[in-house]
């Protein structure tokens, strides 16, 4: 286990032993408090394989040993996590840590069911300043906090330098460029220009929208107001399409265009940053498969560059952020002290479980700004954590991903319009509209139809 040496959090203990004493105070002589009054407390996470728990159980062991507060982990899927706390507030019976995303947050705020008040003083004791701004942002409203941000990743556009090179191209820096550089490899290079999520009215065709469509300045919704259908919305439309048709091998969902990719078949690549051990060599279940790999394993790795941020006039990659919510009538001293301790002695260890999908939030403390960012990069990826990703792909990397995790953005993320997002997103309301789009449909016919199925929804809510 590594622990990194946080005097705060023995401060705290101290200072909240401290209050106790003086709140047991009467005529009498005072009554003694300490550690061992404290809670247990129940953490649920939605890191569920056995590995990942086994990890999670011993940072909590780690921090039972450090302050006598015993943590039962309770591993629960946030689709499950979602009614199980609906109907434990309602009985009073709720955990007192949950690990979750920004929808969630949303929705749980919105019905009262996280204690914002406490998540804010815990950004507060750790500094406002030591965490993501954009992670702040997403889990913010009315100004509180309403989930403490630990980590997520971010979608990244890998391309191969050698391909890239042999056609001629520079690396493209809009949604415009990304499209033509595209079209370009497939007729110049005989593969697919970009793999990425195409199946009309799946997951992973409403995750490829989302990431192409705020790559070119388009929001589904402002202020109340449905705008999936302004100009560069439909502009992102078109250039969606001109992608899609990059393809010499059909629309492609998350695994296909992975494995294009994987295989050579593929320029270019939209996909999260998990792609990053599989890239390496490191995912027994993913392998690289291109013709070169057979005699160089680490081809792809080497001939692969890496967009972090598409646009820099429109900063909004899409992502995912985590983060420790308390629930309303939880444990909340000895629930801030747990998260506290997640984020400082446990953090390393946390992240560390899939260290290219659990990107820090938190990049360091006000002493030294990005010192957990800097120890994220020398952690081990892969099943065997043999290898980190400053090793694999350099301090460069490392510092553009931090840019692009900089620059998550999710449609209506800490403002009132999270729920309609949520709506939309978990329903696939705009990928069942990408078939239109195929079939030679104007794409502003199809950004007006999408607002109209957007508003059906918000009615509905």
């Amino acid at each position: 286990m590594t622990h990194l040496i946080r005097p705060r959090l023995a401060a705290t203990i101290a200072a909240i032993a401290a209050i106790g004493l003086l709140a047991g105070c009467t005529g009498s002589e005072p009554e003694e408090t300490g550690p061992e009054e404290y809670q247990d407390i129940v953490f649920w996470t939605p890191q569920t394989t056995p590995d990942r728990v086994a990890i999670q159980e011993e940072v909590a062991a780690a921090f039972t040993e450090s302050t006598g507060i015993g943590v039962e982990v309770v591993p629960l899927a946030a689709a499950d996590q979602d009614q199980a706390l609906v109907t434990g507030a309602a009985s009073g019976d709720v955990p007192d840590v949950v690990l979750l995303g920004t929808t969630q947050v949303a929705n749980f705020r919105t019905q009262g069911l996280l204690d914002t008040e406490v998540a804010t003083a815990i950004v507060d004791e750790l500094g406002p300043g030591t965490f993501n701004e954009r992670a702040i942002d997403a889990f913010s409203a009315d100004g509180e906090v309403g989930a403490v941000p630990s980590d997520g990743w971010v979608h990244l556009i890998a391309y191969r330098t050698d391909l890239f090179e042999a056609a001629g191209l520079d690396v493209p820096g809009s949604l415009d460029e990304l499209a033509e550089a595209a079209t370009a490899l497939k007729e110049s290079q005989g593969v697919t220009g970009i793999a990425l999520g195409t199946q009309s009215g799946t997951a992973s065709g409403t995750e490829a929208i989302y990431s192409m469509f705020q790559s070119n300045g388009c929001e589904l919704i402002e202020d109340g107001e449905v705008t999936i259908d302004s100009d560069a919305c439909t502009e992102a439309a078109e250039d969606f399409l001109e992608l899609r048709n990059s393809s010499i091998a059909g629309d492609f969902d998350v695994a296909s265009a992975r494995a294009a990719y994987l295989a050579g078949q593929a320029g270019m690549l939209l996909f999260s940053t998990h792609l990053l051990d599989e890239l390496a060599g490191l995912d027994e279940a993913n392998p690289a498969t291109c013709p070169e790999c057979a005699e160089n394993p680490a081809f792809l790795a080497e001939n692969t560059g890496f967009i972090t941020v598409l646009d820099e006039d429109h900063p909004a990659q899409y992502g995912a952020t985590l983060g420790y919510g308390i629930p309303t009538g939880a444990n909340t001293t000895e629930a801030s002290m747990f998260i506290e301790y997640l984020l400082s002695e446990g953090y390393l260890d946390t992240l560390g479980m899939a260290t290219e999908g659990r990107i820090p939030l938190r990049n360091g403390t006000d002493e030294n700004p990005t010192e957990f960012l800097d120890a994220w990069a020398e952690l081990g990826m892969g099943a065997d954590k043999s290898i980190s990703p400053a090793e694999v792909y350099g301090a460069d990397f490392v510092g553009s991903l931090a840019e692009g995790m900089n620059a998550v953005h999710v449609w209506g993320a800490g403002t009132p319009d999270a729920l309609l997002v949520g709506s939309v997103s978990s329903q696939g309301t705009l990928a069942a509209f990408l078939e239109r789009l195929y079939a030679g449909e104007d794409p502003a016919a199809v950004t007006a139809a999408m607002k109209q199925a957007v508003e059906e929804v918000q009615a509905s809510l």
